[in-house]
């Protein structure tokens, strides 16, 4: 007789379920009945990508036609004339119009070939049409020279592709197909790339663009805490990755002092403030092996992207940078935080990747910006290429500095701003490189600073740490 009655029971509380959903839809107007997401990263295969070598850039001749005109009529000995319009021209010219290759004004130009927008100058000869081909560098094919047409628009650059058949580019590519591949082509072409294609970035961004930091206004003696209860703080909350309601907790069981955990997240928002310009623009000893990748964080609820990189010889981070997307705009800011960091930037200069297509397209920008360096792509989890075999120790040395983090951030279960994830992540940066011993380099820390190393306890040493910092920043100001 029980298990009947919990059998009715258990179906009338569904049924209630379905009432209280269908009430709730009524009431908000969003359904109540949608499965839960999953809260699992997504985590799908990178996309094959191919990036072709820069295209010839002509940049097309501009004029002065006032020149011109003197010219003329020095030669012809009169002065050229207007263009002279019929009363009843059906088609006129804009009165705003000018030539794009000599500046000529309007009462110059013909409407050269009637209703269909061409025109031409009757100063320079020049044809044209509203496009405006002479307002932009032309892009030609490496290979044949013909001028590239636009196939595509996209969020951060247009893709140009040759259309010429009897290029040679096309003609290799095509020729070098087995006879099943060219039945494929048949059927599906868009599963081949045999054409020379071409990205041109229209993102606003100027690399090595080395600005004055961003210094902060943040007073620290104004806090509650002792400067020992707050390196205490941090090494709890940073060093061994207890979240802000243990790091409260054991302050106060341990230590017998009552601070909030919203206390402890306002005193690493300050903290990391202060700490940030010192960590960016500090001085490091780089070696010649740098290696990148893309981890996940939580920040308001979704998927956010953190891009690590990292010498792999000095230990030192250097870029952590945060972003909502993981895409080509991500990756030129997190290389170009490297680039800030070199003196000069050496013709060898390599950077060791997963497949991401990502990384490839921020090269191609910086080339595009006469900033070069090599991209080496450690493909999957198993050796099935030369490269991979050979830059593999890379890659595992940017997945275990992936897995240091994720032990400290584990415990946070997510952000709940875009600032809390900055604070959070720039204070494990410095925590890093300027506290944290590494095996690998014989128990030190990455950067060695004396006035660091000499204090004998960890919160001492985050305590000094702020210090340099803040001494910085006044230097700064007053430079």
């Amino acid at each position: 007789m029980y298990p009947q009655i919990i059998t009715y029971l258990l179906t009338f509380i569904k049924f209630q379920e379905q009432i209280i959903r269908t009430l709730l839809t009524l009431l908000i107007g969003k359904s109540m009945f949608d499965k839960p997401k999953d809260q699992q990263p997504v985590n799908k295969p990178y996309r094959k990508l191919q990036v072709d070598d820069l295209p010839i850039i002509e940049i097309p001749e501009k004029l002065n036609y006032r020149n011109l005109l003197t010219e003329y009529q020095e030669k012809h000995g009169k002065s050229l004339k207007p263009v002279r319009r019929h009363k009843n021209a059906k088609v006129s010219v804009p009165k705003g119009m000018k030539c794009p290759k000599c500046g000529a004004p309007s009462d110059y130009l013909y409407a050269n070939n009637g209703d269909k927008g061409q025109y031409q100058c009757k100063v320079c000869s020049c044809l044209f049409s509203d496009k405006n081909r002479f307002s932009k560098d032309i892009l030609k094919c490496p290979h044949c020279s013909k001028t590239l047409d636009k196939i595509k628009e996209r969020k951060d650059f247009d893709v140009f592709k040759c259309k010429n058949d009897d290029c040679p580019y096309y003609q290799k590519k095509l020729n070098g197909m087995s006879s099943k591949e060219k039945k494929q082509f048949k059927k599906d072409p868009q599963s081949f790339k045999l054409r020379y294609i071409f990205r041109q970035f229209h993102i606003d961004f100027q690399p090595l663009s080395k600005n004055s930091p961003e210094l902060p206004v943040v007073d620290l003696s104004r806090i509650y805490a002792s400067p020992h209860t707050l390196g205490l703080i941090l090494t709890y909350h940073v060093n061994y990755g207890l979240s802000a309601r243990r790091t409260s907790a054991i302050m106060q069981d341990v230590h017998g002092v009552a601070i909030s955990h919203q206390t402890i997240l306002n005193y690493e928002n300050s903290v990391a403030l202060l700490l940030k310009p010192y960590v960016d623009h500090y001085p490091y000893e780089l070696s010649d092996q740098f290696c990148g990748d893309e981890t996940y964080i939580r920040v308001n609820g979704k998927w956010h992207y953190l891009f690590f990189f990292f010498d792999a010889v000095k230990k030192i981070v250097l870029s952590y940078r945060v972003s909502p997307n993981r895409d080509t705009a991500s990756a030129i800011q997190a290389i170009n935080d490297v680039l800030l960091k070199m003196e000069e930037i050496p013709e060898n200069l390599t950077f060791v990747v997963d497949g991401n297509p990502i990384y490839l397209l921020a090269q191609h920008f910086f080339a595009q910006n006469d900033i070069s360096f090599d991209v080496k792509q450690v493909i999957g989890l198993t050796n099935e290429d030369p490269i991979s075999t050979e830059y593999r120790p890379l890659k595992q040395i940017i997945e275990r500095l992936n897995r240091t983090f994720k032990g400290n951030y584990r415990s946070t279960q997510g952000f709940g701003s875009d600032h809390g994830s900055v604070s959070f992540v720039t204070l494990f940066a410095a925590y890093f490189n300027f506290l944290r011993p590494h095996a690998s380099l014989e128990g030190k820390v990455p950067v060695v600073n004396p006035k660091l190393s000499g204090l004998p306890t960890m919160p001492a040493r985050w305590t000094k740490l702020i210090e340099l910092a803040q001494r910085w920043i006044v230097e700064q100001r007053s430079a």
